[in-house]
């Protein structure tokens, strides 16, 4: 009788583990995280009873977890990718929306150029001039006002990396924290704390791309993409922040070891910002602060190619900052370095970094492409349309990092505010001896350098001979001399004509200073025209094309990113019920289960019935 009273105990109380299974996994079927737990039941060691054995009831083995490593690995790294996209979509939109909060940049040059049209149609009202420069500071202010907002969004991705990295830390340290807790229970561990870690991975997965490897002990050990240990055992290594070794404004992620490993990190939140701020918001910025570039180099160009109404070679009329040159924080040397744009036409939207060998100095991008540079006659250099001019005594190892147009967009400035300092006027006119008997006329004078001292000095082109030509000055000095032949371009004192027609010999031609300026507005025009005359990327590319180009690529990078997340998300919500189909709870087959479980205590608890009436009759007819 106590084999039979056993029997039904062992299955009574394996129904009543089993029941309290399935009452937990019903309870936690909307808990997240938590995967089914399943009793593994094994039958007892029968007894011998001669020619024949008799079980001996059940035994509850463990309750385990549903669960498959790969699929549960799977959520992971989908994770980390829906985060990832889900913070650069955030980031991408809100560059879009500086677009139009800051105001219509495309706007603001048309109105910028079309007031030099105005003005050359109306040489003589003070009022389009003035016109033109309220266009002008409109224009400058909404440079300045994206410039602005890009800024303050670099503080902003600085601030979420700092946030960032303080989470996953934390995290970090939790799952350090269950690591422990799980390697101290030994083979008996609670499932919750499995589940609970695993949540903790998977927030983790969320911040940073991560990787695990599974331990003997039962720990789990997880490295960040760069391959640097977060968790290992029951320790915890934290990542911290610093500043850029050239910009201190910019944040960066440093290892135990004080490490830079910015760059080697990806996936997650923090892989999101870091990739969006060296990818998309440094090249956003330079491309702006090109085109600011080009803008005030290119008017302020064709200003000094003309006459203002004081009768005065034109004036700057805005002003950019020369690029940023940012000296490393190890640098050992006393060398200084000063960065000039020298050919806008060769500016790129690179940064860059110039460094010291101990023999020579190199140039390469931020990105690590080298960058040739000419060695100029005055110790500087010269490379993509910018010279460096070096000071000092740099040792082995120093560098400095240069951004030609980082800042040129917020400071831009309009310089000029007397209306009647726009050079409207072309500064040069030539005018034909009355003696000439040849038919060579020469036009317009075109001014290649305005920078020339000599530039409006009066000037004499003659022919000698009706193959020849000399360029005099005032006081009868020869400037250029030399063979001519029909349509040779002949120059002097920074200007150069091209003659029509053939001269006869002693004809002569006088070049000087516009003398007709108040009604001349050939110069308005050709500023006019910069809107679609090709300035940067070897001058095959306008003002209004770059900043047209720069609206494109937010808008591209922006839909591209809706994309990614759109694909992403999908991603993990199969990942999600891919692993849910083995660990999540069906509350159909709990139910189901939930009645088989009961029937078995139902069972079990018939058999001590029995068995104890089969005793008390026995004790009766022994007694009896």
């Amino acid at each position: 009788m106590s084999n039979l009273l056993s029997i039904g105990a062992s299955g009574l109380n394996a129904a009543q583990v089993a029941l309290t299974t399935v009452g937990n996994n019903i309870s936690n079927v909307n808990t997240p995280g938590y995967s089914r737990q399943t009793v593994l039941q094994t039958e007892n060691m029968s007894n011998s009873a001669g020619r024949y054995s008799i079980g001996s009831g059940v035994d509850v083995q463990s309750v385990q977890r549903a669960y498959s490593d790969f699929l549960t690995s799977a959520v992971w790294s989908s994770n980390s990718g829906v985060q990832r996209a889900t913070t650069y979509n955030n980031l991408t939109t809100t560059l879009n929306s500086m677009l139009s909060a800051s105001g219509n940049l495309q706007s603001a040059l048309d109105g910028f150029y079309g007031g030099f049209d105005t003005v050359a149609n109306t040489p003589g009202v003070a009022s389009s001039r003035q016109s033109l420069l309220g266009s002008a500071g409109s224009m400058v202010t909404v440079f300045n006002t994206l410039a602005q907002q890009f800024t303050s969004q670099q503080s902003q991705v600085n601030s979420q990396i700092g946030t960032t990295v303080d989470s996953i830390n934390t995290v970090a340290s939790s799952i350090a924290d269950l690591n422990a807790k799980i390697h101290q229970a030994g083979t008996n561990v609670p499932n919750d704390l499995l589940d609970q870690r695993d949540t903790m991975i998977q927030t983790l997965s969320g911040y940073l791309g991560v990787s695990t490897y599974a331990q003997a002990d039962g720990t789990i050990s997880v490295y960040a993409s760069s391959g640097q240990a977060l968790v290992s055992g029951d320790k915890s290594f934290a990542l911290s922040t610093g500043t850029d070794r050239y910009d201190v404004s910019r944040t960066v992620v440093l290892d135990t070891t004080g490490t830079d490993i910015t760059s080697k990190l990806s996936g997650g939140t923090l892989g999101a910002l870091l990739d969006y701020r060296s990818s998309v918001l440094d090249s956003v910025q330079n491309q702006l602060g090109q085109a600011a570039v080009a803008l005030a180099t290119s008017v302020n160009t064709q200003q000094a190619k003309g006459l203002d109404l004081n009768g005065k070679q034109g004036g700057a009329m805005f002003s950019v900052p020369a690029p940023n040159v940012l000296a490393a924080g190890n640098n050992k040397g006393s060398a200084s370095v000063a960065a000039s744009i020298t050919d806008v036409s060769k500016l790129t939207t690179s940064d860059y970094v110039l460094s010291y060998d101990g023999s020579n100095w190199n140039l390469a991008t931020t990105a690590g492409q080298s960058v040739p540079m000419t060695s100029n006659p005055d110790g500087s250099y010269s490379a993509d349309g910018l010279t460096f001019s070096l000071s000092g005594t740099a040792q082995k190892g120093d560098s400095f990092q240069i951004q030609p147009t980082r800042a040129a967009a917020g400071g831009l400035t309009l310089t000029m505010t007397d209306p009647n300092g726009i050079a409207a006027a072309t500064a040069l006119t030539s005018k034909a001896a009355s003696a000439n008997t040849g038919t060579s006329s020469i036009g317009a004078v075109t001014v290649d350098d305005p920078t020339n001292a000599a530039l409006l000095s009066n000037a004499t082109l003659s022919f000698p001979t009706a193959g020849s030509y000399q360029v005099t000055d005032s006081s009868g000095n020869v400037l250029s001399s030399g063979s001519y032949a029909p349509g040779q371009t002949i120059s002097a004192n920074g200007w150069s004509v091209t003659p029509s027609g053939t001269p006869a010999a002693n004809d002569s031609f006088a070049v000087g200073i516009n003398a007709n300026g108040l009604n001349d507005t050939s110069n308005a025009l050709a500023m006019a025209q910069l809107a679609d005359k090709g300035i940067l990327n070897g001058g095959k590319q306008s003002v209004v094309a770059a900043y047209g180009s720069l609206t494109t690529n937010i808008g591209t990078v922006g839909s591209q990113a809706q994309t990614n997340l759109t694909t992403q998300t999908s991603l993990y919500n199969q990942a999600v019920s891919a692993q849910q189909s083995v660990s999540g709870v069906n509350l159909d087959e709990e139910a189901a289960s939930l009645v088989r479980y009961q029937q078995a205590y139902q069972a079990s608890a018939q058999i001590i019935s029995t068995s104890q009436s089969i005793f008390s009759s026995l004790i009766s007819a022994i007694h009896g």
